[in-house]
């Protein structure tokens, strides 16, 4: 969880180097290729059946590419801490998403976590929606939103693949096709050509695609074939406590008294419908 929190401020120092979505390219295809050369290299198998590529084809789009277009394209319009904040709200879509695929169902004190977060989302955002940049800080929770959703999805089928193939391939493969997009857009909405591979640039590319993606996506990977998604999810409620310290060490962020009483009902919600969960449904194999 610290891993992913570090993600959003790494980015925020480089996009000075690189166009959006070439950057978030170079992320994807870097710590993709990591997993797959050390999955190779390790002798591990590769994926087999038609339904587990194809989850592995809904992973890559929603982590990676609806995953990193939401952060990379944020960045321009949140601040760090807050953008982290919201980003790892996932766990309240994820509930929602459990119910109708797993089969799980809330009880009262989940649902009332339920409207608690979202009431924490809504703190977060009001001092901001009512600056002159409305506009532009309503474009940067779309985007965020957007990848909470996609990152939300495959969760679900990372745990559904658990069984079924080797964590290293597996999140390597998905990274790489999760790529293909954020590359084609590059392609047609930026210059590929305009990174300014400096070393600084360099060493937030190699940090942010080594250990906040290849180790990170690994990490979650392992923990997902013996822990169920519910449990290990609520293990993000540390990611905002480490995004909203580094924004404030690093971006002179400050964090006003809605806003911290937004962040405290948020994670408060996120806790209390995870702890008024019955025992998860089996995970449900891919083949």
């Amino acid at each position: 969880m610290f891993l992913w929190a570090v993600c959003f401020p790494l980015i925020v120092a480089g996009i000075a180097y690189a166009p959006h979505l070439t950057f978030a390219t170079l992320r994807a295809f870097l710590a993709g290729a990591a997993l797959v050369a050390m999955g190779l290299a390790l002798g591990r198998p590769w994926p087999r059946g038609t339904r587990v590529w194809l989850a592995l084809g809904g992973i890559g789009l929603g982590a990676t590419s609806l995953g990193f277009l939401g952060m990379f394209m944020a960045s321009e319009f949140v601040s760090p801490g807050i953008a982290t904040v919201l980003a790892n709200t996932q766990p309240l879509m994820a509930a929602v998403l459990a119910t109708a695929v797993l089969g799980e169902r809330l009880g009262l004190r989940g649902k009332a976590g339920l409207a608690l977060g979202f009431a924490g989302i809504v703190l977060i955002a009001a001092p901001q929606l009512q600056a002159p940049a409305a506009g532009l800080f309503g474009l940067g929770i779309a985007y965020i939103l957007l990848a909470a959703v996609g990152i939300t999805v495959s969760n679900v089928l990372i745990r559904a693949l658990a069984d079924r193939t080797d964590p290293l391939m597996a999140m390597g493969l998905q990274m790489l096709i999760g790529g293909i997009p954020l590359m084609l857009g590059a392609v047609l909405f930026e210059d590929p050509l305009s990174v300014n591979f400096t070393p600084r640039f360099l060493l937030i590319l190699f940090t942010l695609s080594l250990f906040g993606s290849s180790l990170a996506y690994w990490l979650w990977s392992e923990i997902l074939r013996t822990t169920e998604l519910n449990r290990a999810n609520a293990f993000a409620f540390l990611v905002p406590g480490f995004g909203l310290a580094m924004g404030v060490a690093f971006f002179v962020e400050t964090v006003g008294l809605l806003a911290g009483l937004g962040i405290l009902a948020t994670i408060a919600g996120v806790a209390l419908t995870n702890a008024d969960r019955p025992a998860p449904a089996p995970a449900t194999g891919v083949k």
